[in-house]
């Protein structure tokens, strides 16, 4: 990617520790439980610096899967987790990159999710809007959890 990548960032404050946070976007059956239609068997984590990963999303409606994934670049427990995202075999050089981080406040976590490699922005019905829907999911996921 260029300097002059596009790129967008969302900000969210969960009210969950940061712990949890890393879990919800580190292990299986917790993607299971917030990543739009993904069925478990769909997913593989391989969570380290050079792991890839994948997962496919089924269109409830029609039954088309979205087979999604990429590696990962950065993963430092807890507080950063870089990966590509696209689809899985493309090419790293070619991927936009998700940028996760992650920082306590008490028992709550600011999670700050960039994306660089393609634009988006609030009422694009994409991109932007896709991925903030997927994070309203993600906060009530970890809600659903501290109950």
């Amino acid at each position: 990617m260029t300097a002059s990548a596009p790129e967008f960032t969302i900000t969210r404050t969960l009210n969950a520790r940061r712990e949890l946070v890393w879990r919800a976007w580190t292990e299986k059956k917790e993607l299971a439980g917030w990543l739009p239609s993904t069925p478990l068997e769909s997913i593989s984590f391989d969570v380290r610096e050079g792991g890839r990963y994948r997962y496919t999303m089924v269109n409830s409606e029609t039954g088309e899967e979205y087979h999604t994934g990429g590696v990962f670049l950065e993963v430092v427990p807890f507080e950063r987790l870089v990966f590509t995202w696209g689809y899985p075999d493309d090419p790293i050089e070619n991927s936009p990159v998700v940028t996760l981080t992650l920082t306590a406040q008490g028992d709550r976590t600011e999670m700050i999710f960039h994306l660089r490699g393609v634009a988006g922005h609030p009422g694009d019905k994409y991109y932007y809007d896709g991925w903030s829907h997927t994070l309203d999911d993600l906060a009530t996921h970890l809600r659903d959890q501290d109950q």
